[in-house]
């Protein structure tokens, strides 16, 4: 397997491109609400990447997809469609997913809103999924195995009698949008990758409140728990730097560190 090291000036592309992905998704916090729908949501996005921040949405086109965002609602475990006929309801969880490509750089980031008023099960989902990835990106540094990013989600979901889905997974990031390594959110073998200085990619755990099995729709995208529950994920580009983390998405929101050092 071979991992691509980014030199300072790359890592340099990857904070812009990280940072315009990080605003996007500040950007349409708002208009996450009842009634409007995910189209509507998709196009403001569209619009805010390609007119306000001068970049290109990593998604469209991407395997034939159309859309600058993914979407998932409530039971949709990820790659969910944008549609201008698919309105949100009060106490909705939904998911948006952007990749934004700058100076030929990806970021990219997702994280959870909650339309409306939140329901008990919706908002726990939300917050263990947010906290499940914070704890993986705690102990990110070189010399650790790969593999304890998984581990470290999936032992910390486990303690909510959630579930880490399996079948899809982070990946490097940099100049190729899907790079490797592969990231698993599970405690699983990782071929002997050990965190290396300049090593970039996402950190992006799904949580189920049921089984972490999934089914994949007719329309070949849309991805769905197999026993209806709901679903949660939040996404980080990160960062291995020479003594910890960076996380190059992070939210001017968020509380948590942008650079960790142990």
């Amino acid at each position: 397997m071979s991992i691509k090291l980014k030199t300072p000036a790359e890592i340099e592309k990857m904070r812009i491109a990280g940072k315009l992905a990080a605003e996007v998704l500040e950007m349409i916090e708002p208009y996450v609400k009842p009634g409007i729908s995910t189209g509507e949501l998709d196009k403001i996005c569209y619009e805010h990447i390609v007119n306000v921040q001068k970049a290109i949405p990593a998604n469209i086109g991407y395997h034939g997809f159309k859309h600058t965002s993914c979407i998932s609602i409530n039971d949709v475990v990820c790659h969910g469609i944008p549609s201008f006929d698919k309105k949100l309801k009060d106490g909705d969880i939904l998911n948006i997913d952007v990749t934004v490509i700058k100076d030929g750089y990806h970021g990219d980031t997702s994280k959870m809103y909650i339309a409306g008023k939140p329901t008990v099960a919706g908002e726990k989902l939300c917050q263990i999924t947010q906290e499940s990835l914070y704890e993986a990106i705690k102990i990110i540094k070189p010399g650790i195995r790969l593999r304890e990013i998984g581990k470290t989600i999936q032992k910390y979901v486990d303690k909510f009698g959630f579930s880490s889905v399996r079948e899809y997974c982070g990946h490097g990031i940099g100049e190729v949008y899907h790079d490797e390594p592969q990231v698993l959110h599970y405690d699983a073998d990782d071929g002997g990758v050990i965190l290396k200085p300049g090593m970039t990619f996402t950190i992006e755990p799904m949580v189920n409140t049921g089984d972490w099995r999934t089914r994949t729709m007719k329309d070949g995208w849309t991805v769905k728990t197999k026993d209806h529950g709901l679903s949660a994920q939040y996404e980080h580009t990160i960062l291995v730097t020479d003594n910890g983390v960076e996380v190059l998405t992070l939210r001017s929101n968020e509380n948590f560190p942008r650079v960790i050092e142990h």
